[in-house]
């Protein structure tokens, strides 16, 4: 954790000394200058955005995910259906397009069914991004879930568990070790289309970084520090997941 702090200090002490140079810029984010550190602050206030934004969308791509998934794996054609219809249409969407439709058509399409509700940038973005993630959220749960041997199962029945209870207590237990790497990345996906919110205004990294471009007019210098910041949030990321992968027993190196 510390190298990653000291990754970015290191970054912003080499930018403060080429700060003089005539070829650089780097004075808009110079820390040892008022101006350069209220830039760098500016930026920096968007990681609450980004973060917030990333776990809500992240939790109800899970929860969507797993509601997708057991219905996909049931051995009934039609209740299977569905599930495979919505995950094959789901992924074949780019995600700029469906936050466009999200944002400004879907309130549309409320009005006309009398629910007059607008959505904000903040919880357009979340809800394009859960549905977006979630088909791919739901294949995971359905390869972890799969690769749980068929005698688990089997072995539930024989002592009265139903499809229910032998999800619950048996099986989903099992995969979730096995599921949890895959997660991880899919949250780290999340964090990094994120950034796409900030065509349609939310105050997250991205943005910020766009609104200093136009009054500093120094593109190179405000996105290098940008991107030290998504590498800073993700590295900090994959800490976190290593850490709970050694505590529920999912690193396969252990």
């Amino acid at each position: 954790m510390m190298r990653v702090f000291a990754l970015l200090a290191t970054f912003l002490l080499l930018a403060g000394c080429s700060a003089d140079s005539g070829t650089w810029g780097w004075y808009v984010i110079d820390p040892r200058t008022t101006g350069g550190m209220n830039n760098i602050k500016f930026l920096l206030n968007g990681f609450g955005a980004t973060i917030l934004l990333s776990i809500i969308a992240a939790v109800m791509s899970m929860v969507i995910g797993l509601m997708v998934a057991l219905p996909g794996m049931s051995t009934n054609r039609w209740i299977r259906l569905p599930s495979r219809i919505y995950i094959e249409f789901v992924r074949a969407i780019p995600l700029l397009p469906m936050l466009f439709w999200v944002f400004y058509g879907l309130p549309v399409v409320l009005k006309s069914m009398g629910i007059n509700v607008s959505i904000d940038a903040f919880w357009g973005a979340i809800i394009t991004l859960a549905i977006s993630d979630s088909a791919f959220t739901a294949e995971i749960y359905r390869s972890g879930i799969q690769s749980i041997s068929k005698g688990q199962t089997e072995a539930a029945k024989t002592v009265g568990l139903n499809y229910r209870h032998t999800m619950r207590y048996v099986i989903l237990p099992q995969a979730i070790k096995r599921i949890l790497p895959p997660l991880a990345n899919q949250f780290i996906y999340i964090v990094k289309m994120s950034a796409f919110a900030s065509v349609i205004g939310m105050q997250e990294l991205t943005r910020r970084a766009n609104e200093l471009v136009v009054t500093e007019y120094r593109p190179l210098e405000i996105y290098t520090l940008l991107i030290f910041e998504y590498l800073v949030l993700v590295l900090i990321i994959s800490f976190f997941v290593r850490w709970l992968e050694r505590k529920m027993g999912s690193d396969e190196s252990r």
